[in-house]
C-alpha cells in the first residue's frame, strides 16, 4: 500500500503543478530534492511571483525511521517504527479575489520489532480560504467535495464537512479559518472500508482537487481590486499564519519529526500584516466573510 500511494502522489503531483502552472501563465514551480537524515526525503515545488500565484508549494514526502518520542506519547505506543508520505498543497494568489487554498492526502503506517504493521490509516483534506465571499465559488468548491465523497458514501460528505469546520477553526479567535471543503484522518480498515476502500477514496478526492479550485481561480483572476482590498486581504493572511502555527497538525509532525523546514513552512504567505484591533466597516464585503466565518454554513443541501 505505502508504494501504491507514494506512486499516486508522485503522479498526482505532476498532474497538479501542470494544472497550476497554465492557469498562472507566467511562471513555473522551482523543484528541490531533499533527504531526511533520520530516512526518507522529498520533491518539494514551490512557486512564486507569477501572474496569479504570488507564492505556493506543492510538496510530497516519504519518511521513516524511529517515531520520536512526542509522537509516541501522541500515539499512546512505546518505541516504533513509523512510514509516512503525502501530498500537501497551499497556494497564495496575488489577486485577493482569488481565494487562498490548501490540501493534504496522507498515509501513515507504524511497525511492531519484526516490521510487521500493526497501524496504518489515510488522512487528508482540502478546504478553501477567500478574502471577499463569492457564494458560487463556495458552492463549487463544496459540490465537487460532495461529488467525490457520494461515490464511496453519501455520509462521507456531511461528515468530513463537518469535521472541517471542526479542525480549521482558529479557536483564540472564534471564527473559522475559510469555508471549510473536507477534513478526514485516521481512516482505518473497518467491517466497511478495506484499506483499499480507502485507497480509492483518497485517491478520488485527491483527483476532484483541480476541478475544484481551478475554476474558480480563472473566474475571479483578473478581477479588479484596491490598495484597501489588498490590505485586508494581507491582515487576513495573519489569521491563515497564526492557525498554521499554533493548530495545525500538519506542522506540528513535521517539525516533531526533523521535517525539512523550509518544505515545512512554505505554507506561509509572502506579504502578512497584524493591525492592532482591527475590524472591518459595518455593512462592507469584508464584515460579510467574517460573518460566515464565524457561523460556518452549509453551503449545498
Amino acid at each position: 500500500m505505502k508504494d501504491k500511494f507514494y506512486a499516486y502522489i508522485q503522479n498526482l503531483q505532476d498532474q497538479i503543478c501542470a494544472g497550476l502552472e497554465a492557469v498562472d501563465g507566467t511562471t513555473k514551480f522551482r523543484e528541490d530534492l531533499w533527504k531526511r537524515p533520520e530516512g526518507g526525503g522529498g520533491r518539494t515545488r514551490v512557486i512564486e511571483n507569477g501572474s496569479v500565484f504570488e507564492k505556493g508549494g506543492v510538496n510530497i514526502s516519504a519518511v521513516h525511521g524511529k517515531l520520536p518520542e512526542t509522537m509516541q506519547k501522541m500515539f499512546g505506543v512505546g518505541e516504533a517504527d513509523f512510514f509516512a508520505c503525502g501530498l500537501s498543497l497551499v497556494l497564495h494568489p496575488k489577486n485577493p479575489m482569488v481565494p487562498t487554498v490548501h490540501a493534504n492526502w496522507r498515509y501513515f503506517e507504524m511497525y511492531d520489532e519484526a516490521g510487521n504493521v500493526i497501524q496504518q490509516w489515510f488522512g487528508g483534506g482540502q478546504d478553501l480560504t477567500p478574502y471577499y465571499l463569492f457564494e458560487e465559488d463556495a458552492i463549487h468548491f463544496h459540490q465537487t467535495c460532495k461529488t467525490a465523497c457520494d461515490k464511496h458514501n453519501p455520509d462521507f460528505y456531511p461528515k468530513y464537512k463537518k469535521q472541517c469546520d471542526s479542525y480549521f477553526w482558529n479557536a483564540h479567535r472564534h471564527e473559522a479559518r475559510g469555508l471549510g471543503g473536507l477534513f478526514f484522518d485516521y481512516c482505518k480498515a473497518n467491517e466497511q472500508m478495506s484499506m483499499e476502500n480507502w485507497y480509492d477514496f483518497v485517491t478520488e478526492v485527491g483527483n476532484s482537487f483541480l476541478e475544484a479550485y481551478v475554476p474558480i481561480v480563472e473566474r475571479r483572476k483578473n478581477l479588479p481590486y484596491t490598495p484597501e482590498q489588498r490590505t485586508w486581504q494581507e491582515i487576513r493572511r495573519g489569521r491563515y499564519v497564526e492557525f498554521n502555527l499554533v493548530h495545525d497538525k500538519g506542522t506540528l509532525f513535521g517539525l516533531k519529526t526533523n521535517g525539512r523546514i523550509e518544505s515545512i513552512l512554505m505554507s506561509l504567505p509572502p506579504h502578512v500584516q497584524w493591525v492592532y484591533d482591527h475590524h472591518p466597516e459595518v455593512g462592507s464585503e469584508e464584515e460579510k466573510l467574517i460573518n460566515v466565518l464565524a457561523n460556518p454554513r452549509e453551503w449545498i443541501s
